[in-house]
């Protein structure tokens, strides 16, 4: 026996004129009880709303990392046995043109240095200079090394607090430069956060203007809005307090406030709409909720799920910053669907016809049917092959560039010029080499050290291996430093690090810095196609239990890897080799920053399947009313058209504000998202998608007997 979600004939307990599915009672319930639901609303975000200004000091800064991975072993036991001169140490740069490394101004200000570190537990041994070692052939430039006692979070959070009294140590020709993995990441989260939030604060008055213009009514434009506020601060105050539980990356809220706002909005915009339509027929306002959330509102939550569904699937990828960005994101896109469900029925509810009120001259006439999407929807019905023909060759076109795209971790350009773990790597790199920001650790048992530098030494492009260092506790490991001859970034880099693994005996281990991004690459590049498959597989599941479809659920999928191809086409055109870098103002890396395709994938998949569920389902409801795909197709398109043009417009404008930002990652997930959001919905939501109902007529919705058994039945129209 199928489960329904709409209800059997027999008495009602429902006011006259409810009826309807599970939604719509629930549309219903929350509009008859506005005040209630509005209070605890009210409760809930005071509530997480006090703890949501703490939200970028309190989540975590590091994570990027493969769990398991042999690099990962080495700084734990770097850590362990060696004082904490592990990736994770802070290593502070000491310049001086006039004075040497050993002279009193220099060692003055290394005592200093020191005393910075005193007395926080999360700091272990501090290292001075060491000749042959940390010191530049010149004299004038050395490394001293702060190990690093604490996980790699609290090591940037122990950066963030100190790096103002390290500079502060600069002065009388003397240059001090905090460096390191755990500098890098406090400088760049900074530089990051800093960009998200000009970004959101320009984007929000840009996204009011298209609302405005969408539907001509103040009321109706900023309670999507308000929506998306109430689920934003939610989101916030639940991840600090999900902190405290598990370290959340600071990345989770700056991708959260931005798919917050983008989905929010796209939301309240198709329920809004929706309600607006309702009115004119519908008794009363409680009704016209109910009828709004059993129709549009289902498609709401279906395409809720996909995203959620499509983020879970980065889950399985072992590296906490990646599971923990999915993890926020996820937070906040539950609670804003939360808020759709319930404190949004509710508002309409109490609002009613006043949801018009401050209506734009223009808009006074507006239908939820838009005239001009009904005519393009015939015209795509009359004409179907010259505009899917056109639609393909661009998608196509734009796609055939993912051939050659490149992806490796993040380079020292991430981070702005005037950064001081910048200034400090370059000018290592100019003392030391090109490897020496780059250094990869090497330890080993102590009766082997002999052999195991040896080995190290053979290895095209190492030109040097330190002296084995014993370790402090006296557990028979010593430690080497093995000096690359190429930036960590190189290409040749991962090259080197498989020979020297290969060439050591089996009791080495090799690690670092750049051998955690050369695993954590290399996990990403592992996990992609599983990541893939299952957000494929899963996206059909959904879509086919939505429409009872198979035919047009299998076209929806693969539409949607078709948009999301070409977002990743442009993404190499831009970001790997440089078409506009000059325009966007930023120095192209040569590669995509490698946790884009498995993250974007999943938020350009989710964002092509949003629009996806609202077409199909607003075609669908139109095809159960009429049982005619021609119905079905053009009113599908007069009826939600304006809706994904405006949503898209919103999404587009969210995204691309974030193509202003300094930091090269917000600037890549701006213009790919925003790309991907064009793209789909305007080639393939507008056009493609609807030639595709029409050419394949009632087979689109056909479904056989057997399969309509085992699905739940799910209908569009409102009964």
């Amino acid at each position: 026996m199928s489960a329904s979600l709409t209800v059997s004939p027999g008495r009602s307990t429902e006011p006259p004129g409810i009826s309807g599915g599970i939604l719509g009672r629930l549309g219903a319930t929350m509009a008859g009880r506005s005040k209630l639901v509005v209070g605890v609303w009210l409760v809930l975000l005071v509530a997480l709303g006090s703890a949501a200004p703490s939200v970028f000091d309190s989540l975590a800064g590091a994570g990027w990392q493969a769990n398991g991975s042999e690099s990962v072993r080495v700084r734990e036991l770097a850590q362990q046995h060696f004082g904490g001169n592990s990736s994770a140490a802070v290593q502070v740069v000491v310049h001086s043109d006039v004075h040497t490394v050993d002279s009193p101004q220099v060692q003055q200000a290394l005592d200093e240095i020191g005393t910075v570190f005193e007395g926080d537990s999360r700091f272990g041994e501090v290292i001075a200079p060491q000749p042959g070692m940390s010191i530049s052939p010149d004299g004038h430039t050395g490394i001293l090394i702060a190990g690093a006692n604490a996980s790699t979070d609290d090591m940037v959070k122990a950066v963030d607090e100190h790096k103002e009294a390290l500079t502060a140590v600069s002065g009388d020709g003397i240059d001090v430069y905090p460096t390191g993995a755990s500098a890098l990441w406090s400088d760049f989260n900074k530089a990051n956060h800093d960009a998200m939030i000009k970004a959101e604060l320009f984007s929000w008055p840009v996204t009011l203007a298209i609302m405005v213009l969408a539907f001509g009514s103040m009321v109706a434009a900023g309670l999507p809005l308000l929506l998306t506020l109430a689920g934003l601060i939610a989101s916030a105050g639940g991840l600090v307090l999900l902190n405290q539980v598990t370290p959340i990356s600071v990345w989770a809220m700056n991708f959260a406030m931005m798919f917050a706002l983008a989905l929010g909005i796209d939301y309240a915009l198709f329920i809004v709409a929706r309600f607006r339509d309702a009115l004119t027929t519908a008794p009363n306002s409680r009704a016209a909720v109910a009828e709004t959330m059993d129709t549009a509102g289902k498609a709401v939550v279906l395409s809720g799920l996909t995203v959620l569904v499509s983020l879970s699937a980065v889950l399985i990828v072992p590296t906490p910053a990646v599971r923990t960005m999915a993890v926020g994101i996820m937070f906040a896109v539950t609670f804003v669907l939360l808020a759709t469900m319930t404190l949004l029925p509710a508002a309409l509810g109490a609002l009613g016809s006043k949801v018009n009120a401050g209506a734009l001259p223009y808009a006074k006439r507006q239908q939820h049917r838009s005239p001009r999407f009904e005519a393009w929807g015939k015209l795509l019905h009359d004409k179907p092959w010259p505009f899917a023909i056109g639609a393909l060759l661009v998608l196509i076109a734009l796609s055939v560039p993912v051939i050659g795209l490149k992806v490796a971790m993040p380079s020292i350009q991430v981070v702005p010029d005037d950064a001081p773990v910048r200034q400090g790597y370059e000018l290592v790199q100019a003392q030391m080499g090109k490897g020496a920001p780059g250094m990869i650790q090497i330890i080993a048992p102590a009766g082997e050290a002999t052999q195991v530098a040896e080995a190290a030494k053979t290895v095209d492009g190492i030109s040097m291996v330190t002296p084995a260092q014993p370790a402090i506790d006296g557990s028979g490991l010593v430690m080497m430093q093995a000096l690359p001859e190429v930036d960590p970034s190189d290409d040749r880099m991962g090259d080197i690090l498989d020979d020297l693994r290969d060439t050591m005996p089996a009791g080495a281990l090799a690690g670092g810095a750049p051998a955690e991004n050369l695993d954590l690459q290399d996990a990403l590049d592992k996990y992609l196609p599983i990541i893939v498959g299952i957000i494929l597989v899963l996206g059909f599941a959904l879509l086919l239990i939505a429409l009872q479809a198979p035919l047009i659920a299998v076209l929806g999928t693969v539409v949607s890897l078709l948009s999301t191809a070409a977002a990743f086409g442009v993404a190499r055109l831009i970001f790997q080799d440089g078409h506009g870098a000059g325009l966007l103002g930023f120095t192209p890396q040569g590669f995509l920053d490698g946790w884009g395709p498995v993250f974007f994938f999943a938020m350009i998949f989710a964002i092509a399947m949003d629009y996806t569920v609202f077409l199909l389902a607003t075609a669908k409801e139109h095809y159960e009313h009429s049982g005619d795909p021609k119905i079905a197709q053009v009113d599908g398109m007069a009826h939600s058209g304006r809706v994904i043009f405006a949503a898209a417009a919103v999404m587009v404008a969210v995204f691309f504000t974030f193509a202003l930002a300094e930091p090269l990652p917000p600037k890549e997930m701006g213009i790919i998202l925003g790309v991907a959001v064009l793209l789909d919905a305007f080639a393939v939501r507008l056009v493609l998608l609807p030639v595709l109902l029409r050419l394949t007529g009632h087979a689109a919705w056909w479904s056989p007997a057997w399969l309509r058994k085992v699905l739940p039945s799910i209908s569009f129209a409102h009964h």
